[in-house]
């Protein structure tokens, strides 16, 4: 079945600007061609942002074919950020850690690859008023989207941060690859399973709780009802990395009397960092990502029912 036009974007089309895009499947309710634009307009960048959609499995050769053509950089999302991190020459530092990668651009024939998920999320918490530097931190889920931000989180040298899975292994595999990372920055890295959150002093007082899981997507928390209460207590941030939505652990965190976030934020700041990689660093002062923010929370709320 052939696919829209508008969710295949060809640089070709685009001879008089630089082209990116964002690639996915499904991608026709990606925000990033939205949030990209303005960045754009913010900065005064002559660009284009389109979408594309390969089809699964066929991602490495729908990326070559947009890079052939001229296209300067791509962003990824679900299900290609493993196809993205494969198909990359040359992996950042933190793209290697995260294990995926969600921004390509050519450089002097080469394909980079990086993730900016973990700076996304640390530019939102910081820009909220989260202070990193010595918090005790839980991160529920140890799965990629956990895996893309624990770096970035280590590097702003919290106290300790707790890493609650329901597979305790996963979560184990999960501190092997980091604990170099927490040693250089002296965090205290530790594994729980979510069922025992609550059974040590130290869980009942964390300053942020994350939510790194996908069950905010089918209306469900990691947490149990009797965890929340024992976990969430008033001063604790609770953040939720599914955004648009007051998630299940967003309401258990609201009954507690939490102050609460979900990741549009996140997605926001990701991409600020996305387009500061590729058009340069020194349009991060003509950058508003919390304004463009405030626009897309807007349009979500005339939306809303």
């Amino acid at each position: 079945m052939s696919k829209p036009s508008e969710l295949q974007t060809n640089p070709a089309d685009f001879s008089e600007v630089d082209v990116y895009a964002v690639a996915g499947n499904p991608i026709a309710h990606s925000k990033s061609p939205t949030i990209h634009r303005r960045f754009a307009q913010q900065t005064a960048q002559a660009m284009h942002y389109g979408t594309l959609m390969p089809e699964l499995g066929e991602f490495a050769k729908g990326a070559k074919a947009f890079f052939a053509a001229g296209g300067k950089g791509m962003n990824v999302t679900v299900p290609f950020k493993l196809d993205a991190q494969a198909l990359a020459d040359v992996l950042t530092p933190r793209a290697a850690l995260a294990g995926a990668v969600n921004t390509l651009w050519q450089e002097e024939g080469l394909l980079y690859g990086d993730n900016t998920d973990g700076a996304g999320l640390v530019r939102d918490l910081r820009a909220q008023g989260i202070v990193l530097t010595n918090a005790s931190i839980c991160i529920l889920g140890a799965g990629g989207a956990a895996r893309g931000v624990l770096g970035p989180l280590l590097e702003q040298k919290p106290q300790s941060i707790v890493i609650a899975n329901r597979s305790i292994d996963k979560a184990r595999d999960l501190k092997t690859v980091f604990q170099g990372l927490a040693d250089m920055h002296g965090v205290l890295l530790t594994v729980c399973p979510v069922d025992a959150l609550g059974s040590e002093p130290s869980h009942t007082a964390m300053d942020l709780i994350i939510n790194a899981t996908a069950a905010g997507l089918s209306n469900d928390s990691p947490l149990s009802d009797a965890i929340a209460q024992q976990i969430l207590k008033p001063t604790v941030f609770a953040y939720d990395m599914v955004y648009g939505k007051i998630t299940h652990f967003m309401q258990q965190a609201i009954n507690q009397g939490c102050r609460v976030s979900d990741g549009l934020g996140m997605l926001v700041e990701q991409a600020a960092d996305a387009f500061l990689l590729w058009r340069g660093a020194a349009l991060a002062q003509q950058l508003n990502a919390r304004a463009v923010l405030d626009e897309l929370r807007q349009a979500l709320t005339t939306k809303a029912p």
